[in-house]
């Protein structure tokens, strides 16, 4: 008797489990079927909203797209799957290449900078400027035919200038003006004494003697030239 009462009670102990283990899974599919209704709920006005956003962009556009249109579209989308993802690894790459040479970049732009900021304050810039207004006025003074007339004696022109500037040259025409401009201040007396005096020296005589020199060079020129002219 006693043992049938124990096998009993054990029965209704694994009833009482499965009917509880059942209940939990009845309260936990009901808990699920509310979160459900309630995410249904709150998608719906967001989905509603979409549709018709959807719908009204369609609408504008239906003109120019139909169905066969989006379907090639997507097609060619599935078709060059591999095209696109090469093309995102050479953007990945592209984005590495500038990420890794940007602060090179902003280096040399920063020293670029204050190479120009240093120019401009040694007066590069305004000399350039100075520059193309002097070109300006060349251009605007010399006419087509003036500028042909340089272009046939340009060599015998730079052939003068480079005689110009020769060394001795230069260190003469100096010595020259500096010379020059110092007696130029002082008095000078003119009277046929004085010039006498002059001559004594050895060094006005020999200034005598080349500028006697120079202008009969200077002479004989004019005198083929003018024959020239004639002839």
């Amino acid at each position: 008797m006693d043992q049938s009462v124990a096998e009993l009670n054990q029965k209704i102990d694994g009833l009482t489990k499965q009917v509880q283990y059942l209940a939990d899974q009845a309260q936990a599919a009901e808990r699920a079927r509310q979160d459900r209704a309630e995410l249904m709920r709150d998608l719906m006005p967001i989905a509603n909203d979409a549709f018709r956003l959807t719908t009204e962009q369609l609408e504008e556009i239906q003109e120019y797209v139909d169905l066969h249109d989006l379907l090639r579209l997507f097609k060619r989308l599935l078709r060059n799957g591999r095209n696109f993802d090469a093309m995102l690894d050479q953007l990945e790459s592209a984005m590495d290449l500038l990420q890794t040479v940007g602060p090179i970049t902003d280096s040399a732009f920063s020293k670029s900078v204050d190479l120009l900021q240093e120019a401009e304050r040694k007066g590069y810039f305004a000399f350039a400027r100075g520059g193309m207004q002097i070109a300006d006025n060349i251009v605007t003074s010399f006419s087509e035919e003036d500028v042909k007339k340089l272009g046939e004696n340009v060599v015998l022109i730079l052939n003068v200038v480079k005689n110009m500037t020769q060394p001795e040259i230069m260190t003469f025409v100096n010595n020259t003006l500096m010379v020059a401009s110092r007696e130029v201040e002082k008095p000078v007396d003119t009277s046929i004494w004085a010039l006498l005096n002059q001559m004594r020296d050895p060094a006005v005589r020999r200034g005598l003697a080349l500028t006697m020199r120079v202008l009969s060079v200077v002479g004989a020129q004019a005198e083929g030239n003018g024959k020239s002219a004639q002839n």
